[in-house]
């Protein structure tokens, strides 16, 4: 228990712990800060009292403004900063308890702060490993008999995605503008994508990386995974049919990706891991791993037009559905010998189950269009209008706890005109 007031339905309590980058109005400087309750604590403000064998010389992580820095010292420092920090914040420590200027420069609340994003994010890969999406896409556009391409159940298939448009958390989205193909039978045409959605994701943030040439093995792809996000992969469903063959997403994808600001670490989620699914075929040799990577996550999308006065839930799914697992991607991802590092981002892939309401996306959800999506009160959507808002939240629930994520969200802003 800590000595701050921490509501049992907070998505933040000190089981959780997790790093983000803030700043206030009164200081604009980005610094390291780790969420307890409704309260952000400095880890510039508070550095020297970490003193464990790792970090006691490398305090100066903390008083960076990303955290690539303290992401790259690897896991053994990132589960002596959890200690350190559960000590410190406990009730029965009295380093910041009883030391009330220390405690006064330390402590932001929420509502006061700004939220960046969490680390400089060199490059970006997005996944496609949920089995029920993958299934849900190849029915609507091949046919039930060729729903799953060849290669799907053998490796984790992925693209590069655009790193520079990862934006946080209660950024806009411009609607984009490309080629579209709406009439098979007549050339394409120039104009604002018509068919925008969201995909329910998450994503995760790399710690050390590997050295150019020489792979990541999945027995110990953990010791490189430091935590994780929610994400929104907004989607441009129009440009993205007409562009997409034969090199893959480009413009349909590239103009924003929305994550969460605070990242939750593996050590938090731990305890809520799951047996991975079952994988037949069996996977070859360098993507078998028995331990257990799957996590329980509960996973909710929201969507909130300007003329709604509540925001209405479309889709309740979990993490737990995913076929490939977090190891299996990066073992995947680096076999050929291709270098991360830290601060990149890999992310999941639509996350679909397999009941209709918790499909991740609006193309599986409306069917490709062929049906409304009900809000209430009357209102309706297939896709995206200008003007909503999406909000993904996401929760571990505990006993009497829950290790939660905090809101992903973003509104629509209309295309850009001259």
């Amino acid at each position: 228990m800590s000595f701050l007031r921490v509501a049992e339905s907070s998505d933040f309590p000190i089981h959780n712990l997790p790093f983000g980058v803030f700043s206030t109005a009164s200081d604009p400087n980005h610094r390291i800060g780790v969420a307890i309750g409704d309260q952000i604590l400095d880890l510039s403000v508070v550095k020297h009292l970490f003193t464990g064998p790792v970090l006691s010389t490398n305090q100066h992580v903390f008083t960076q403004p990303t955290l690539n820095s303290f992401m790259s010292l690897g896991r053994d420092a990132w589960k002596e900063a959890r200690a350190d920090l559960q000590r410190l914040l406990s009730a029965n420590e009295p380093a910041l308890r009883d030391n009330k200027d220390l405690r006064k420069g330390a402590f932001v609340s929420q509502d006061s702060a700004i939220m960046h994003l969490p680390a400089a994010i060199g490059d970006y890969t997005d996944f496609y490993s949920s089995r029920q999406h993958a299934t849900n896409v190849g029915v609507m556009f091949r046919g039930k008999d060729n729903a799953l391409m060849p290669n799907w159940l053998h490796l984790p298939v992925g693209y590069h995605g655009r790193a520079s448009s990862i934006i946080v958390s209660g950024t806009s989205v411009r609607r984009p503008q490309g080629q579209m193909k709406p009439d098979d039978a007549k050339p394409p045409v120039f104009g604002a994508c018509k068919l925008l959605d969201f995909e329910l994701e998450m994503g995760f943030f790399v710690g050390p990386g590997n050295t150019l040439g020489e792979p990541i093995p999945v027995s110990q792809a953990h010791q490189h995974i430091f935590g994780m996000v929610l994400m929104n992969d907004w989607s441009a469903r129009d440009i993205q049919k007409w562009e997409y063959v034969p090199l893959g997403p480009f413009l349909g994808k590239s103009f924003g990706t929305t994550i969460s600001p605070w990242v939750i670490t593996m050590e938090a989620l731990m305890p809520f891991a799951v047996s991975n699914p079952v994988q037949d075929p069996k996977p070859l040799p360098y993507l078998c791993s028995d331990d257990p990577y799957t996590f329980d996550i509960n996973l909710f999308v929201s969507i909130k037009g300007k003329e709604m006065a509540e925001k209405a839930t479309v889709c309740r799914s979990n993490f737990k559905n995913m076929y490939w697992t977090m190891k299996q991607q990066l073992a995947h991802h680096t076999v050929n010998g291709c270098n991360v590092r830290p601060g990149d981002m890999l992310a999941s892939g639509t996350i679909s189950g397999s009941s209709p309401d918790s499909f991740g996306s609006m193309l599986e959800l409306s069917w490709k269009g062929t049906k409304t999506i009900d809000l209430g009160s009357g209102h309706q959507r297939k896709f995206l209008q200008d003007g909503d808002e999406v909000i993904m939240t996401g929760f571990c629930q505990g006993n009497g706890y829950r290790i939660g994520f905090g809101e992903c969200a973003g509104k629509v802003l209309p295309a850009f005109q001259k």
